[in-house]
């Protein structure tokens, strides 16, 4: 993914999202600058080991550092490697630790393949319905609709012989495969079957209503939501994948809000998790947060001696790939990464927009302008150099292929920051 070459449209919608200083969902990689050696050792590391046991590591950063922008690069690599993957947000309402099994509806509602990456896909209401049609039809018949009764009957004989999956798992997989059979029902009831299917995976519907529609014994739980997760992820490895990347990305340090008896439950589930990830087969958890998160006497996981224990601390110094905590805080990012950034936008801005060329502002120019931008920047401020630097980059490139005179750097930098501010 990370060496993609971009095509004009795909490289304009990067150059829109900039421009409106909002990340692009795709194709990070190709303006991102500073973390590719730290990047390249985690993928030889961690995803491209023959091991298949699972593996969890920690982000330490602080805010403006870059954890979100970095889950999104180990994304791509993941994608690169072959893994499915899914990026969940948690908050203390709609995805708290302590509720693990809420976190897991989150991870399947938010599972994606590196095809439906390289495709775009990613808009699907239901994107683990389409990652369960594609291993159905394999490769070869990718667009299909209608599977034949002998491709279906091998892969069903093949799911039900994985004795390591939860057996309600596997059967609720058959069912959906079930409506691509040639003599399915009219195309309305056969999508509300398999939506009420994806809502079993969901966390959604009563065990009345499976038991007697699909001859389960149970639904998924917070008793059972991390065996469940053992099943997701070894069922990754069947489809033909690695396994299953999982990035949870804390928000709006949600741990520091849990009531006492929320937040003993979320580092229960959190120690649960680490004596049990090596257990999960081609699994590979991120969890990102603040410093906070490791080291706060009053509700960082140092109050849990036996949690506290098996993460460790964020270390001062650069991470490595085989860390368990990897401090962002701690990345050596220097003036040559930000001016790399601005070349690599500027090469995008080509790419998308290539009759511009003898009319945009030269590298060398750039450069010039962006360092004056930074150097008016203050060093503890919220908004992190990265984004006056992508933000300033963008407003140059724009007035530059529009023929217009740039800004002088120190009002540029009074509207960029207005910009970000207001964001």
């Amino acid at each position: 993914m990370s060496s993609a070459t971009l095509d004009s449209v795909t490289a304009l919608d990067i150059i829109e999202s900039l421009r409106n200083g909002i990340p692009p969902q795709r194709f990070v990689s190709t303006y991102a600058s500073g973390n590719e050696d730290f990047l390249a050792n985690v993928r030889k590391r961690q995803l491209e080991t023959a091991s298949r046991r699972g593996r969890i590591r920690f982000i330490s950063g602080s805010w403006g550092a870059g954890k979100t922008h970095f889950l999104r690069l180990l994304r791509e690599e993941a994608f690169a490697a072959g893994y499915l993957v899914s990026t969940v947000e948690l908050s203390a309402d709609a995805t708290p630790f302590n509720k693990f099994e809420q976190v897991f509806f989150e991870i399947v509602r938010q599972i994606t393949s590196p095809e439906m990456y390289r495709e775009g896909d990613l808009t699907r209401a239901a994107p683990f319905g389409e990652v369960l049609r594609r291993h159905l039809f394999g490769e070869a018949d990718a667009g299909a609709e209608v599977v034949q009764h002998d491709r279906f009957q091998q892969m069903r004989e093949e799911l039900m012989r994985a004795s390591d999956l939860d057996i309600d798992f596997r059967r609720m997989i058959v069912h959906y495969w079930e409506t691509f059979l040639p003599e399915g029902a009219d195309p309305a009831a056969l999508e509300e079957r398999r939506g009420q299917i994806l809502q079993w995976f969901a966390g959604e519907g009563t065990i009345g209503l499976y038991r007697r529609e699909f001859g389960v014994q149970k639904v998924v739980s917070r008793a059972n939501a991390r065996s469940m997760l053992q099943s997701l992820s070894r069922f990754a490895i069947d489809a033909g994948h690695q396994g299953l990347v999982i990035l949870l990305d804390e928000a709006e340090m949600t741990h520091s809000i849990l009531r006492r008896s929320s937040l003993r439950q979320a580092h229960n589930n959190l120690l649960h998790l680490i004596n049990s990830i090596e257990e999960s087969e081609g699994l590979f958890l991120v969890y990102a947060a603040t410093p906070d998160f490791f080291i706060d006497d009053r509700y960082g996981v140092t109050i849990y001696g036996a949690l506290s224990q098996r993460i460790g601390r964020p270390e001062d110094r650069p991470p490595r790939a085989l860390d368990r905590v990897w401090n962002l805080d701690a990345l050596q990012i220097s003036p040559h990464d930000f001016l790399n950034a601005a070349s690599k936008i500027r090469g995008i801005y080509l790419t998308a927009l290539p009759e511009v060329a003898d009319g945009l502002i030269s590298d060398d120019a750039l450069h010039e302008y962006v360092t004056k931008l930074v150097a008016q920047h203050p060093a503890f401020s919220p908004v992190s150099k990265w984004r006056v630097v992508v933000s300033g980059t963008v407003g140059a490139l724009v007035s530059s292929a529009e023929g217009e005179p740039l800004r002088p750097p120190d009002q540029a930098y009074e509207d960029v920051m207005a910009r970000l501010r207001g964001q």
